[in-house]
Parts: structure tokens; C-alpha cells; sequence
């Protein structure tokens, strides 16, 4: 019977070992992330995307909502407008309403039996396919998209709209792998393994403004692991919004995995928030707007099939703080670009800074000096670094801020601070220097192109770093910087709760995927680390499977005999 059972165990491991075999017979292509294209004067790159942006900015588009694969019009049409020239129109979208959510949650539905039974090297292929087409054919509707209704800059389009969306198309894939290939080990006479399956229901993507990649991976993520998705884009990424929809119809995405739902936050939420299909929600957002989905999901929990998925990125109050050994010439590019790219509307945004009175003067000449020269207008001139904030709505908040620092006897401004929404909602780079480490612009997220500072005796570098720590709700990302190892060590334990992104002299913003998966705790949100297979893994439901090949003939154990 030994003899039985120790063959039975041996043919187990070889059924075993050419099942992974087999499973590993469709590698999938090894990720790298994608070049970044310089748009340098005189290249192609650039006179391509000058020419696309000038064909897209010279016509309306219309756009409709894409539900069960069939374009619908909605009754309420919208203006789409450049943030940067407010008075030019781009188009139109045609904003739907709750018969419209309805049938979305329809869609979903019916598509995701026969989506979730797709074989996963079948589903990687449409997303390896959609990555292709974004890195040649699209890159540039891409780019210009997020250029003329989202207001970045070439440089900032090029990493976010093509770069950081391919990358998540491609390294998800290969995550995807890894997740399938994590199979348990197996006694004598059992097969033990591990089965991922898709979540019950659907899923709803809530997705920002400010990132065409995080946009589409939102809604992509769940949807590449066997899950049919719900997607609402902010309305202000609606064009982009559009292309990514385009990019994954042409890739073969078959009709309702995604459904692009333009229909008004609340109204969505109230009737899907309420399906007792409802499986999961991807969420980049407010903390505000969180926590309410967050009490909405609760009021209903007992109506769920199963207990849904939260996940969500809800921003910071981003920090950097310096030791006195710190490189300053470093320091200061770290804080111009942490805090001033994108006009400072990334959720990773450099908004607060802590200095040592030592070093404090010659940082301070350098970045009046920078940031004076950093130039302000429209996108569609690949000279200027600085571009518009988003809405109206955006530009009152930011400059109510800088409004509220000029009348404080707290707060003296270093440079900045003049703002214009004549033509665009243009406000220029603003440092603020405050005697208050808990003034308001030290704790509230702006989400603009506001730093502000405060100056410590170089000797309480310890004391600050519990300032650092105990000033914010939040705790998504966050920078040190010194030449002092003791210090970075020190920093790097006090912070351990302040930031899920943690960077050592470099500027808090840029995690690229693959090598710095994103996310943070606190107020910041879930931190399931997007960028990584920790995301992906919250998009399944693993299911254990145990095959006794010569199960027991008698009730009784030894111990009985």
C-alpha cells in the first residue's frame, strides 16, 4: 500500500508538473516600460503631434456614451471646452440619465458570462493588442486629448496618456500571469490548486480627471481579469476618455465588458449602489466623494450577493522634507517640478515643504530665480511649462487659498501669486513661506499650483519629523532629502505611516509602473497599489479546489484500531 501511495503521489507531481508546463507554454511578451518620446525641436514625434493637435482643435467632436457595445445619445448635450482658452469649444458630450444606468448594469450582465469564461491568454491578447495601438496609431489623439481638454503640457501628456497607459496594459498581463501561476503544493494522493475567478456582478470604475491612464486602467484592471465594468469618467476626461474606449473597440474588447457611462455621479450612484449585482468599485477621487460611496455601499451591504470590493485613491497632502545636508540645487528642481507640474494637480503633488534655517537662503534665491522663469500659456506651444487648471470651479478653490494667504500676517509670499481667467484659468507657481506649521495650506489639499514652507532650526530635524507625520489626514506620498544616511534612515522609520510612496532625494510625483507601485493609507485611500499585481488580486475571487485520488474507505483514524 506504501509503495501505492508513494506512486500515486509521484504521478500526481508529474500531472502537476506538465499542467504548469503547459500553463507556461503561453508566456506572455516580457514588459518594458515604453519609451518616452522627447518632442525635442526638429523631431518627428513633435510634427506629428503639432499637426494632430491642430486637426482636433479645429473640429467638434460628439461624443456618446458606449453601453453593450452600441454608441447611445443622451438628451443632455455639454460643451467641451480647453482649459487653457475656456472661450473655444471642442465638442460635445451627451450626458444620459438613470434608464441609461439601468441599462448599462443590463449590459454588464449579459456579457459577463461568457467574458469570464474566456481563457485568460484570450483576454490578454485584446489588452496586448489595445497597448500596441496606443503606442503607434493613437498615441498622438492620445496625447493631444489630454493636452486640449485636460491642459498638459507635451511632456506631461506624453508620460501620462500613451507611456503610463501602455505600461499598465502590458505589465498587467504579465501580473496576470503571475496570479494564474500561484498554485498551492500538494500532499500524497491530493491535487490541490487555486482557482481565480471572476467577481460576482459588476464592477463600477469612478475615474478623475487628471490622469488618462489611471482613467482607463481603472475601468481595464478589473475587466482584464474576467470582470464586466461600469465606466464613469470625470466629465472634464470625457475626449480622452473616448479615444481609450476607441483604442479597446478596435482591439477586439467584445460589446458590454466596458461600458462607458456618461451620466451625472449621484444618479449613478444611487441606483447601482443599490443593485444587489454590484461586485466592486475602482475609484480615483475626492475623499469626500469616498467616503460618501463608502456609506452608500454600507446602507446596502445586505442587499449584495457577496461582499462588494472597495478600492479607491482619494489624494494627499503631499510633503518634502529636508535635512541640512541636503543637496540644494537638487532640493529646489524636486520641489518646482513635485509641485508644479501639471499645475500641481496630481494627487502626488509636492504641497508642503519643511526646511533647516541653514540651507533656507540659498534655496530661497534659487527657486524665486526658477520659478520665474518657468513659462505660463496654452499646451499647443511646447515651450510652456505651466498650462491652465482645469474649470472655473478648480480656479475659484485654488485662488481662494492665495487670497486667504495675503491677508494672513502668517504667510509671506515668495513668489507667485497672481492669477488671470480672463482667456484661460492660468495661475501662476506659488510659493508661500508661513511661520505656522499648521496653517491651512500646510494641512488642506489645494490640488493646485500652491507649495507652501516653513523653516525649522536645523538642530529639530527629529522634532520636525514628527510635525511631518502628525500635520496631515493623509499619506500617500512624500519625499526626504539629505546626504546624512543616519538622517534618511531616521526619516524613513518616523514617516513609515505618512506616505505609501516613499521617495529618497527625488521629487514626490512620477511612480512609474512596474517599479513603483502607487497607493497610500490614511485619507489617501485603500493603498492596493496600482502598478502592481496587489491591485489585480482584489479583482478576483480565488477559489481552492482539493482532488483526493483515493479517498478513505472507513470512517476510523489509527488512534482508533
Amino acid at each position: 500500500m506504501h509503495g501505492i501511495g508513494k506512486n500515486l503521489y509521484e504521478i500526481t507531481k508529474t500531472i502537476q508538473y506538465y499542467i504548469l508546463t503547459i500553463m507556461s507554454l503561453f508566456k506572455v511578451p516580457t514588459p518594458k516600460n515604453e519609451p518616452v518620446l522627447s518632442y525635442a525641436k526638429g523631431t518627428k514625434e513633435r510634427e506629428v503631434l503639432a499637426e494632430c493637435l491642430k486637426n482636433m482643435r479645429s473640429r467638434e467632436e460628439h461624443i456618446y456614451m458606449n453601453i453593450g457595445g452600441e454608441a447611445i445619445k443622451g438628451k443632455n448635450k455639454i460643451r467641451m471646452f480647453c482649459p487653457h482658452d475656456h472661450k473655444h469649444t471642442l465638442g460635445y458630450f451627451y450626458e444620459g440619465d438613470a434608464d441609461h444606468v439601468h441599462k448599462a448594469m443590463e449590459a454588464s450582465l449579459r456579457a459577463r458570462e461568457q467574458w469570464s469564461k474566456l481563457e485568460w491568454e484570450q483576454r490578454a491578447s485584446i489588452f496586448l493588442k489595445a497597448a500596441d495601438l496606443a503606442a503607434t496609431t493613437y498615441r498622438y489623439k492620445l496625447n493631444a486629448s489630454t493636452m486640449l481638454a485636460q491642459s498638459k503640457n507635451v511632456y506631461q501628456a506624453e508620460i501620462d496618456a500613451a507611456c503610463e497607459f501602455i505600461d499598465f496594459l502590458r505589465f498587467n498581463v504579465a501580473f496576470m500571469r503571475e496570479i494564474y501561476e500561484t498554485q498551492p503544493e500538494s500532499s500524497q494522493g491530493v491535487w490541490n490548486r487555486m482557482d481565480y475567478r471572476a467577481l460576482e456582478g459588476f464592477v463600477f470604475a469612478i475615474t478623475p480627471f487628471n490622469f488618462s491612464s489611471i482613467a482607463g486602467n481603472l475601468a481595464v484592471a478589473p475587466a482584464l481579469m474576467g470582470n464586466t465594468v461600469i465606466w464613469k469618467p470625470a466629465y472634464q476626461q470625457v475626449y480622452s476618455a473616448k479615444i481609450i474606449m476607441d483604442i479597446l473597440t478596435e482591439a477586439g474588447l467584445p460589446k458590454g465588458v466596458i461600458n462607458l457611462l456618461l451620466v451625472d455621479g449621484p444618479i449613478a450612484g444611487d441606483i447601482i449602489f443599490k443593485n444587489p449585482h454590484f461586485a466592486g468599485v475602482h475609484f480615483t477621487g475626492s475623499t469626500s466623494v469616498f467616503q460618501q460611496i463608502w456609506k452608500s455601499i454600507s446602507n446596502n451591504i445586505h442587499t449584495y450577493k457577496s461582499y462588494p470590493r472597495i478600492v479607491g485613491e482619494t489624494g494627499g497632502k503631499d510633503f518634502i522634507v529636508a535635512h541640512n545636508s541636503a543637496d540644494i540645487k537638487a532640493l529646489a528642481t524636486a520641489i518646482i517640478r513635485g509641485a508644479f507640474e501639471y499645475q500641481g494637480q496630481k494627487c502626488s503633488a509636492a504641497s508642503r515643504a519643511y526646511i533647516p534655517d541653514t540651507i533656507w537662503e540659498e534655496l530661497k534665491n534659487i527657486l524665486i530665480k526658477e520659478v520665474q522663469s518657468l513659462t505660463i500659456g496654452g499646451p499647443e506651444n511646447f515651450y510652456n511649462f505651466i498650462n491652465a487648471v482645469i474649470d472655473a470651479k478648480a480656479f475659484q478653490k485654488i485662488t481662494g487659498y492665495i487670497e486667504k494667504a495675503k491677508k494672513s500676517p502668517e504667510v509671506t509670499i515668495i513668489t507667485g501669486g497672481n492669477y488671470d481667467d480672463t482667456d484661460g484659468y492660468f495661475i501662476e507657481p506659488t510659493i508661500l513661506l508661513t511661520t505656522d506649521y499648521k496653517y491651512s495650506t500646510m494641512c488642506e489639499e489645494i490640488f493646485g499650483p500652491v507649495i507652501t514652507i516653513y523653516v525649522y532650526k536645523a538642530q529639530e530635524f527629529h522634532s520636525i519629523l514628527e510635525v511631518v507625520n502628525n500635520t496631515s489626514p493623509y499619506g500617500l506620498t512624500g519625499a526626504i532629502f539629505s546626504q546624512d544616511r543616519y538622517a534618511i534612515a531616521m526619516a524613513t522609520d518616523k514617516l513609515k505611516d505618512a506616505a505609501g510612496n516613499l521617495y529618497i532625494n527625488d521629487k514626490p510625483t512620477g511612480a512609474v509602473v512596474g517599479q513603483q507601485p502607487f497607493g497610500g493609507g490614511r485619507y489617501s485611500g485603500t493603498n492596493d497599489k496600482a502598478g502592481s499585481l496587489f491591485n489585480l488580486l482584489r479583482w478576483v475571487q480565488p477559489r481552492t479546489i482539493k482532488e483526493n485520488f483515493i479517498p478513505p474507505q472507513d470512517y476510523k483514524y489509527p488512534f482508533q484500531l
